[in-house]
């Protein structure tokens, strides 16, 4: 039996799914909620998306944020320490390295995100990471690939 796909989700993702329920985002977590693909996250990172959801999108995209987690078989990993989240922090800003740093240590095969302009730069996506970095788009077109 072939190994189900780890996806770490960047905050923007969740946002990005509260917020529009046809968008790549949203289309991800419904192939989480299928199994054919697994979503993995931090408690920072969830917390983070339920944060600026709120803020930015408002009570009817929070009430989605909250029944899109219910929803889901999330596996929710530890915090990454502070070493390790240090350790991130020399190839990407380090308001970023905790995602990067949760998701090496869920031994994710994909970190997703919106967020091009911190995590698409040159030295994060050839630091030789054990994990693939994309949007959701690229992915869903990189997984329907794969099913043809």
């Amino acid at each position: 039996m072939k190994p189900v796909t780890r996806l770490f989700l960047d905050a923007s993702v969740w946002i990005a799914a509260a917020g529009s329920t046809t968008g790549g985002s949203a289309m991800i977590l419904e192939l989480c909620r299928r199994g054919k693909v697994r979503v993995v996250a931090s408690r920072f990172v969830l917390l983070e998306a339920e944060r600026n959801t709120r803020a930015k999108l408002g009570r009817t995209a929070l009430l989605r944020f909250y029944r899109e987690i219910a929803s889901l078989d999330v596996e929710v990993i530890e915090t990454p320490t502070r070493h390790e989240i240090d350790a991130q922090s020399r190839i990407i800003d380090s308001k970023d390295a905790h995602v990067l740093a949760a998701a090496v240590n869920a031994r994710a095969d994909f970190l997703l995100t919106l967020d091009r302009k911190d995590f698409m730069t040159s030295k994060v996506l050839h630091a030789g990471l054990p994990l693939r970095i994309m949007t959701p788009g690229d992915f869903l077109r990189l997984w329907l690939e794969k099913q043809a």
